[in-house]
């Protein structure tokens, strides 16, 4: 074939762009290996005389390498120089047509409204304080890979579905860690495995609320949930949050409503502790409305100077509380592994939307999950990453103190992975523009604003500025460094 003609068939031909295409959208990297010919044509339906030739011809184009006895590879730089090519070879793909909300479902439709968005990747050398994410050098490794070892020893000759609610040895294990160390008194069968807490409130949001019914929220307050329950069409009904936590005294002031969501235990973003008087209140507030109440437990296990306080749960005796947990701040938020412990009344139907939605958590990651509880190698690594992430806290606050002084106001440094810090001289409407200016100096923080409701938010320039400065991602030194930069962000700003 001459060099620069293209295959004529009409199946060697469609390959042949099909390939070039992919090299040119970077769907094929330069290094790639291709399938053998055998292979490709097999998983084709292709003669193998019809896949040498797009090979061939592929290669006298300078777009793959070949060599005998290998596996042909993308060269290097064919993408960009095929940069022109591709463009009659290319699919591209339509603009999405302004009719399409009309083609969505109603919860299509709430989804699209909420303008969810990706966040921007952190870039090279920027000293992130984001909130959620946790350093891969604490992830007990060597102890996890052990456990996956045994699991994988022990697999059954019986590969099949597991139980929605989860792996009995996990929940069995789960059962006692919690009752040892929050005082959860539960049955198995109360237990629910699920994939990360955002999964719990979505189940919570389709089996409890009513498409317009009210859930009542924290506010400021944890956004991903109230997003959950908004894309069901809930109402939300903001609960202001003071010193100690939700105001409970005001609910009856809400209205009725369905359900309520609170962060009890640290409440975020603010990170109070609710006290024991406000628990009962809250509790005789739902029992009165016959409302659920959604105890999300998300990082309890970091405590550095408070005791622990009962759980709803543990002090509910209507049966109205779901407890919510989650594995994602002490391992990995990758393991998407989180749990429920649900009311009596709740047990069945929970089961049956989670064998519909996705039959169960993966049971790998479950039952290596389990040796860890079992053993105590889990205990063992939270001690452990308790007391690095203490560290962090108590440099992050030395630091706000010796950068930036009396300037600023830190709340919630008691527990937890993150502090608020309140500006003093800097109103609210500022908080873009510190935020921007740290940017600048390749420190990235996040102001507290988003996380208030507008429509129950003070009015613009009310209130202090504030930022949401996570800390378990970042080590010693850089948490230092960071808040060097951000002082010298905030003199630019004040000028």
């Amino acid at each position: 074939m001459p060099k620069d003609a293209e295959p004529r068939t009409g199946l060697s031909r469609t390959l042949y762009a099909e390939f070039r295409t992919r090299i040119a959208d970077g769907t094929y990297a330069s290094g790639t290996p291709l399938p053998s010919t055998r292979a490709l044509a097999a998983e084709r339906g292709l003669s193998r005389a019809t896949v040498s030739l797009v090979y061939e011809q592929l290669a006298a184009d300078g777009f793959i390498e070949s060599r005998a006895g290998a596996a042909s590879r993308v060269a290097a730089g064919a993408a960009q120089a095929d940069a022109a090519g591709p463009a009659r070879h290319a699919r591209t793909k339509p603009p999405m047509p302004e009719s399409l909300a009309g083609s969505l479902s109603a919860i299509g439709r709430h989804i699209a409204l909420l303008k969810l968005g990706d966040p921007s990747p952190t870039a090279a050398g920027e000293i992130d304080f984001v909130y959620g994410p946790l350093s891969g050098k604490d992830f007990p490794t060597l102890t996890w890979m052990k456990a996956q070892r045994t699991v994988e020893r022990q697999r059954s000759r019986r590969l099949e579905y597991e139980d929605p609610r989860g792996n009995m040895e996990l929940r069995r294990a789960l059962q006692a860690h919690l009752s040892q160390t929050r005082g959860l008194a539960c049955s198995v069968e109360q237990l629910l495995i699920v994939n990360g807490s955002q999964q719990a409130l979505d189940l919570c949001a389709r089996l409890l609320v009513d498409p317009g019914g009210s859930v009542v929220v924290e506010n400021p307050g944890y956004r991903m949930a109230h997003h959950a329950f908004e894309a069901y069409g809930a109402k939300l009904l903001y609960a202001d949050v003071d010193l100690h936590g939700l105001v409970t005294e005001r609910l009856a002031e809400l209205g009725p409503a369905q359900l309520a969501y609170v962060t009890p235990t640290h409440q975020f973003p603010l990170g109070t502790f609710l006290p024991i008087a406000r628990r009962r209140q809250l509790l005789d507030w739902a029992a009165g409305r016959q409302a659920w109440v959604i105890e999300d437990d998300y990082d309890s296990e970091y405590r550095y100077s408070v005791r622990p306080e009962a759980t709803l749960q543990s002090l509910d005796t209507r049966g109205c509380v779901i407890h919510v947990g989650t594995f994602s701040k002490t391992l990995s938020p990758q393991m998407r592994i989180g749990y429920m412990v649900l009311p009596q009344a709740l047990v069945q139907i929970f089961a049956d939307a989670k064998r519909v939605t996705d039959r169960h958590a993966a049971t790998g990651v479950q039952r290596a999950l389990a040796q860890l509880l079992e053993n105590g190698s889990y205990d063992r690594h939270v001690r452990r990453i308790r007391r690095l992430q203490q560290a962090r806290q108590r440099a992050l606050v030395e630091a706000l103190d010796r950068y930036l002084g009396e300037e600023v106001e830190v709340q919630g440094a008691a527990s937890g992975l993150h502090v608020v810090v309140w500006f003093r001289a800097l109103a609210d409407t500022a908080e873009r523009a510190l935020v921007d200016a740290a940017r600048q100096q390749g420190v990235r923080v996040h102001p507290i604003g988003p996380l208030f409701h507008s429509s129950k938010a003070r009015p613009a320039g009310q209130r202090s500025a504030g930022l949401v400065l996570g800390y378990a991602l970042l080590e010693l030194d850089t948490i230092e460094e960071g808040v060097r930069r951000l002082a010298h962000a905030l003199r630019q700003v004040s000028r």
